[in-house]
């Protein structure tokens, strides 16, 4: 049954700076595709010493957890065609003043959201905040500027709901997006559940209309998911008001032969990244899926095109030094510093502009 057929649920400015002005003009004029291009070394970055950071959670604080190699931060990524606008913290509280920003999605969502709290605390380190949690969702707030920094922990952005069969992942079914509402920015994300299996899938049966099964084809079912969520966003978000972002697909970094190193068997060990601006293994499938998806909605939704830029960074992951030690080894997960504060660098670029 396709997606036409069926119902779907929802349930119940300032003047810029000069400088950035004229960025702003130049990317009008060139039309700046920030996504392609290649990563230099750069002795400013990173933004923040991670020790200045307390909040970091274990998972992300791989110098904590006592990663040597300290070069992985020390990257800019460089777009082939134009300039990124350096990332400014002031500029950005400045310019969302009393906004409330949310990121929805999984764990690299609470990556790119803890990313960003510390590249805003690290520019106003005297600035008071507060960290609040309730339910599935978690605020930041600078109390000096009245800006939220917002996360849900949403893995799939559709439902599961409990019955009496069971767990159920309904497709065609948003009734959590009132946690959503009223947001001046939302950055989704959703991947990398789709293939869990066994004891961590958290669904028993998937459902569309009144079909329900045990499972299904995961990337048929990622792109049925996507398919509703965009539904959603044409319906229920006032654009006017709301700027909708997509994170993109966030790579992992397993097999080394996909980057031309056979021998290694994952990110561990890997201190440098690919220095050109193509990955030899190509972009994972998912990424054609998300755009095909994002290509239906009528609304305006930004896709932050992280994944090419992000598989260059085998060197970026957590590996050992993240939260399982030594007993795991994370190579889908970030560093922080590192990977996902130029993700919202680029973020930086289209909300300040």
């Amino acid at each position: 049954m396709g997606l036409k057929d069926n119902a779907i649920s929802y349930g119940s400015a300032s003047v810029l700076s000069l400088p950035l002005l004229l960025l702003h003009l130049l990317h009008q004029a060139e039309g700046c595709d920030m996504f392609t291009g290649r990563w230099v070394k750069d002795s400013s970055y990173p933004f923040y010493d991670p020790s200045t950071c307390p909040f970091i959670r274990r998972e992300f604080a791989c110098q904590r957890n006592g990663r040597l190699d300290l070069d992985y931060p020390t990257f800019r990524w460089q777009p082939q065609d134009c300039k990124l606008a350096r990332f400014n913290g002031v500029e950005f509280l400045e310019r969302n003043r009393g906004k409330k920003i949310m990121f929805v999605g999984d764990s690299l969502s609470l990556n790119q959201w803890q990313s960003l709290t510390c590249m805003l605390h690290s520019s106003v380190p005297n600035s008071p905040y507060n960290l609040t949690t309730q339910g599935t969702i978690s605020t930041f707030t600078f109390q000096e500027y009245g800006v939220e920094l917002k996360l849900d922990r949403n893995v799939y952005l559709v439902d599961i709901v409990r019955e009496k069969i069971g767990r159920v992942l309904k497709l065609d079914s948003i009734n959590d997006g009132h946690n959503w509402s009223d947001m001046d920015t939302l950055i989704f994300n959703t991947w990398h559940w789709w293939s869990r299996r066994g004891p961590s899938q958290p669904w028993d049966y998937i459902q569309i209309g009144t079909n329900v099964t045990k499972d299904m084809d995961r990337v048929a079912a990622f792109e049925i998911a996507l398919g509703t969520w965009g539904k959603w966003v044409d319906t229920v978000v006032d654009t006017q008001k709301t700027k909708v972002f997509f994170q993109g697909i966030s790579p992992s970094h397993y097999k080394g032969a996909l980057w031309g190193e056979p021998t290694a068997k994952s990110c561990a060990g890997q201190t440098e990244p690919l220095m050109g601006t193509t990955y030899p293994g190509g972009l994972p499938a998912e990424v054609g899926v998300l755009k095909r998806a994002l290509g239906k909605i009528s609304k305006p939704v930004t896709l932050l095109d992280i994944t090419m830029l992000s598989l260059l960074r085998k060197d970026g992951h957590p590996s050992i030094y993240g939260l399982g030690g030594r007993t795991a080894n994370d190579c889908s997960h970030w560093c922080l510093s590192g990977v996902p504060d130029t993700w919202n660098e680029i973020l930086y670029n289209y909300m300040v502009y």
